[in-house]
């Protein structure tokens, strides 16, 4: 009995060590696939970030977007973004704006003509509402605010004289002191290059703005303007 129990312990150590062996082989076999497969995702990580795949292509977008002139200002985004050229809009076409209503209220008192009258008024209700919105643009920005005199003849129309269809101070003069026919003409023509300006002006801004409301402004004053140089052309006999 004592030689079998002996022969039977022998057989189960032995089967033990087998089973034991077995199992740490049947172990590595299973680890080292796992081991190849994440230094291998390490290797293609290292290449990706050393190469120009999605990395660059990231580091490209934003570097596009930082030296783009119609890019985003601060961390604005979509429709709400500006630039420098919708801020360059809304300074310049402030003061322009004011220059043509200066002009339209003239009109009440010197023109000759229904016709000539009823203009001036529909450029002074059109007008002067975009002015509050711009203005109103320029403030949420921080960007400065033209600033106005508040009266006829006090507006300093030299300082915004090298822009499209602006008057001088003494075309202005003239106008003032002008009446009847005389006006009518002298206002009508003057009123024509000044909104060739304005649409000058507002074409730059379609084309080269960000944001979509400046945009949409811009392209209002083109319709509303180019319709109302071809009216007076018209009163002026020139069509």
């Amino acid at each position: 009995m004592t030689s079998i129990s002996r022969s039977t312990r022998s057989t189960r150590s032995t089967r033990s060590t087998r089973s034991t062996r077995s199992t740490r082989t049947t172990r590595t076999t299973r680890i080292a696939p796992v081991v190849a497969t994440v230094a291998a995702a390490f290797v293609l990580a290292a290449c990706g970030g050393d190469g120009g795949g999605g990395h660059e292509g990231s580091h490209g977008a934003a570097s596009a977007s930082a030296t783009d002139p119609a890019g985003p200002a601060g961390n604005e985004a979509g429709e709400q973004a500006h630039n420098a050229q919708d801020v360059a809009f809304a300074q310049g076409m402030i003061p322009h704006h004011r220059q043509a209503l200066e002009m339209a209220r003239l009109a009440a008192d010197r023109s000759a003509t229904p016709e000539v009258a009823d203009l001036a008024a529909r450029v002074e209700k059109a007008q002067d509402p975009e002015i509050t919105t711009m203005t109103g643009w320029l403030r949420t920005w921080g960007e400065e605010v033209p600033q106005s005199t508040g009266s006829r003849s006090g507006m300093d129309h030299s300082a915004h004289s090298g822009m499209p269809g602006m008057m001088d101070g003494q075309d202005m003069a003239e106008l003032e002191k002008a009446s009847g026919r005389a006006f009518d003409t002298k206002f009508l023509t003057m009123m024509v290059e000044h909104h060739e300006g304005a649409v000058e002006m507002a074409g730059t801004e379609k084309a080269k703005g960000r944001y979509a409301p400046a945009k949409a402004l811009a392209d209002d004053i083109v319709t509303a303007q180019q319709a109302e140089i071809t009216e007076m052309n018209g009163l002026l006999g020139k069509d």
